[in-house]
């Protein structure tokens, strides 16, 4: 009798055990698998080279977007980030990649299958997320420099970046990084911007700064060399901002 009390006590335990790994399971199947987004076999070989270069599970990691989030990507270009942010937030989320004129690269990309909850958004810089429901994320990666040489009110276009997300949205901004001293003056000719610059422009706009990432950092750089001709790796930031709620 002791003998089948210990096997009936064991298999209880067992079903116990095997329910917390099945909900274990599912809850790992819940979370954002990142690196399973990365891996996935229908993506580009160019896609995996700027992997690579943009360092880009501890940059998606950073930003954190989720399943069902509605996310803005602006300076969206060829859409390699818009892509991500697709694969992240799935078919309950949805994803527009702005630029500001029309891309045939990422026309050419939205007819791909990991596109399918995805969109273009042409637009100014100082008029971004027109007509777009409440955001939960925008992201603005290595192209924020841009505006600093085109015709753009960057307060305009702050504040509106601020006025389209939900309270407690998050903005998360990569740049290549510029001396101090330089500010927004290197745009055009070095492709970069003073991080401290950058940041006291989104804060002015009601932005707080949550993290700072370290990751894309060379503190080699002379960040005096142009962006796509530097001898060495470029020093880059990763911002992540928030909405007050």
């Amino acid at each position: 009798m002791a003998v089948m009390r210990r096997r009936r006590a064991l298999g209880l335990w067992s079903a116990v055990a095997l329910a917390v790994v099945q909900l274990a399971g599912v809850c790992v199947v819940g979370a954002q698998d990142y690196a399973a987004i990365l891996a996935a076999g229908d993506r580009s070989d160019a896609d995996r080279q700027t992997d690579m270069r943009r360092d880009a599970l501890k940059l998606l990691t950073f930003i954190g977007p989720k399943t069902g989030w509605q996310v803005l990507d602006m300076g969206a270009g060829a859409g390699y980030s818009a892509e991500l942010m697709a694969r992240a937030v799935g078919p309950s989320g949805k994803v527009w990649g702005q630029n500001d004129k029309a891309s045939e690269r990422f026309e050419t990309r939205l007819k791909t299958p990991a596109m399918s909850n995805a969109a273009a958004l042409v637009s100014s810089y100082d008029d971004p997320a027109p007509g777009l429901p409440p955001l939960d994320l925008i992201t603005f990666l290595f192209a924020y420099h841009d505006t600093t040489f085109m015709e753009v009110d960057r307060a305009r276009m702050n504040k509106a970046l601020f006025a389209a997300l939900k309270p407690g949205g998050i903005l998360a901004v990569a740049d290549h990084s510029a001396r101090p001293e330089d500010g927004a003056n290197v745009g055009k000719l070095y492709h970069r911007i003073a991080e401290s610059t950058l940041r006291s422009e989104l804060e002015a706009a009601g932005f707080k700064l949550l993290a700072e990432g370290d990751f894309l950092r060379n503190p080699d750089d002379s960040r005096t060399a142009i962006v796509f001709r530097s001898p060495i790796r470029v020093d880059e930031f990763v911002l992540r901002f928030q909405k007050p709620r």
